[in-house]
């Protein structure tokens, strides 16, 4: 029945949207789309996490700031040509390539940390640069990939995904305050935390190459949304629909809609506003979080737990600012209203510099939290407001070009993070 559905639904050109089609699986694929995004991130949220483990080991080399310098140019290279590239690449192939490089280089670095027995020097810390590079490659492949796909489907799984996302980051920081109460005290303590961590996040790549490969394709609401999308000219999801049983125009000897869609400069030039929306909201968080938090924040009372309560209160209200756009009337979806509140984020900046310097622990703390309750909410009213008005194959691309522009806005601020260190005696 749910098939026939969904076969009408395409023949009349996609306009047909059928309740039971478009209803059933509903909730089923936001739990899968909220367990892809927290795939997408848990392995770098999970290197993030444990940055003190690092700092004890490399002293000397900046861990915090330099591992996420070496991951943005892979992401952000790796985007800018899988965005040029989108209208031709096989967003199965790429999703599921995705998730299974952060699957092997996660269970890598567990390796590694195994095979030198968690010493520092320079060998190990370059091989972890290099396997952090991989997971720019892969995150380069899993967002762009995810985003350009839920695009064309319900604003709702925009929305779970990103919540994913953010719940990586707080589900690692709680994890980690688990383990260093448990382990503080034990030989060894803060490396067998790690080495927990690592396992996990290596279980829930592995996972979510699982869901994704065999399990999303059968959701009838995706099959619906995809035929959809491929009625109305989209190539990137033929395999999606062959590995769910559902046989393309093409396929049916019938002629799918002219492929007369807006190019990527179009898409761009109607929708600039967007995204350099994204563009700001990450240049202005990556320039605090988390190099400054970890390293230029001072000494204070909860001494070594400081800066894992500062990561993890960002973490913990990023997520909330993620399900706060869920309340129709407090989500912002004016264009105007959306720039200005983001631009007026760059407040944070001075404040941040005279907490750190004349400021005590808790108003640090409650910055933090502000920093992290404002990106996850703006990040959602965006990413949920952008991609309308278009059909299919637009809305992926979009999809594309906002991840680049929030990528490049992530590699602006980690490189703008290193001027917190002008200055200061021994820095470089």
């Amino acid at each position: 029945m749910v098939q026939e559905e969904i076969e009408v639904g395409v023949t009349n050109g996609g306009g047909d949207e059928r309740e039971p089609a478009r209803l059933e699986g509903r909730f089923k694929a936001l739990v899968v789309c909220w367990v892809l995004g927290f795939g997408s991130l848990v392995s770098w949220n999970s290197m993030l996490t444990i940055g003190d483990y690092y700092f004890n080991l490399f002293p000397k080399y900046h861990p915090s700031r330099v591992l996420t310098l070496v991951y943005q140019p892979f992401a952000l290279g790796t985007m800018a040509i899988l965005a040029y590239n989108e209208s031709r690449i096989n967003t199965r192939t790429r999703n599921i390539a995705g998730y299974l490089l952060f699957f092997v280089s996660t269970l890598m670095l567990l390796v590694l940390d195994f095979a030198t027995s968690g010493k520092g020097g320079v060998g190990p810390f370059v091989g972890i640069c290099l396997i952090v590079g991989l997971f720019g490659v892969a995150d380069a492949h899993v967002q762009g990939g995810m985003v350009g796909d839920l695009s064309f489907m319900c604003p709702e799984f925009m929305q779970s995904f990103f919540a994913g996302l953010a719940a990586s980051g707080a589900m690692t920081s709680g994890l980690r305050l688990i383990t260093k109460a448990a382990f503080e005290n034990a030989d060894n303590g803060l490396r067998k935390g790690v080495q927990l961590f690592l396992a996990i996040a290596t279980f829930a790549e592995f996972l979510c190459f699982l869901l994704y490969a065999f399990y999303v394709p059968k959701l009838p609401i995706v099959k619906y949304y995809r035929a959809k999308a491929a009625k109305e000219g989209s190539k990137t999801v033929s395999a999606d629909l062959k590995a769910a049983g559902i046989h393309t125009p093409s396929e049916q000897g019938e002629d799918s809609k002219p492929m007369e869609r807006l190019s990527n400069v179009q898409l761009l030039r109607q929708n600039i506003d967007y995204a350099l929306d994204l563009f700001f909201i990450y240049v202005l968080t990556l320039s605090i979080f988390p190099g400054f938090i970890s390293e230029d924040t001072g000494t204070h009372q909860l001494g070594s737990w400081y800066i894992l309560v500062l990561i993890a209160m960002y973490n913990a209200l990023d997520l909330v600012g993620r399900y706060v756009p869920l309340i129709k009337c407090i989500k912002l979806t004016s264009r105007k209203w959306l720039m200005i509140a983001i631009l007026s984020r760059f407040l944070l900046i001075p404040a941040f510099y005279f907490t750190a310097k004349y400021g005590g622990q808790g108003w640090m703390i409650f910055l933090t939290s502000f920093l992290g309750l404002t990106n996850g909410y703006l990040t959602v009213c965006v990413m949920t407001v952008a991609p309308k008005g278009y059909k299919g194959p637009e809305q992926n691309a979009l999809g594309n070009l906002l991840v680049l522009f929030l990528l490049a806005g992530i590699f602006a601020g980690v490189t703008l993070d290193w001027m917190w260190l002008i200055g200061k005696k021994n820095a470089f």
